[in-house]
């Protein structure tokens, strides 16, 4: 019996050493802020960075397990995917994914729960909550707001209630960040 446990253990010793070859999650180069969005107040702003930021856009903060595999291969991919919805660190005014944020952050499927996990900083009060959802429809737009730079998703349309990230990606299967 101590022999299997032996073996088991050197075996996962091994494996866990192993992993840490592959490359997927390593590569932490967060690309240069290009522009951002014309934010409604620097209030905003703060909030988006401390509940928002090191998933959408290039200001991502690495902790040190990012660098620990298989778990740098969950953080690079919830960043990418954070990235390819909403960055506001590429921000060109076309408001690709603006306004879903506002609704997002009010159902509370954002910040997603396994980061504010591991980043209470990103757990904001329902006062904060307000103050940023408000923030976000004053910026980017969405159902009442005037929207960011070139106003667009103030129509209420792509905005519009059961078109937001949570719901398509549940409706989808795949996870919700």
């Amino acid at each position: 019996m101590r022999k299997l446990a032996g073996r088991t253990l050197v075996v996962v010793v091994t494996l866990a050493l192993g992993i840490q070859l592959v490359p997927y999650g390593r590569a932490h180069a967060s690309p240069p802020v290009v522009q951002e969005p014309a934010w409604d107040s620097a209030r905003t702003r703060q909030l988006f960075m401390v509940a928002c930021a090191d998933c959408h856009s290039n200001e991502t903060q690495w902790p040190w397990y990012s660098s620990v595999a298989p778990v740098s291969w969950l953080v690079a991919r919830h960043v990418q995917e954070g990235r390819e919805r909403l960055n506001v660190s590429e921000w060109s005014g076309a408001n690709e994914g603006g306004e879903e944020a506002a609704e997002s952050v009010m159902n509370g499927s954002m910040p997603s729960w396994d980061y504010t996990l591991m980043h209470p900083e990103a757990r904001l009060s329902s006062a904060e909550t307000k103050e940023l959802v408000a923030g976000l429809v004053a910026t980017f737009g969405g159902e009442g707001g005037k929207g960011g730079e070139s106003g667009e998703g103030s129509d209420g349309g792509e905005g519009s209630e059961g078109d937001d990230d949570d719901g398509e990606n549940q409706t989808k299967g795949g996870p919700d960040y």
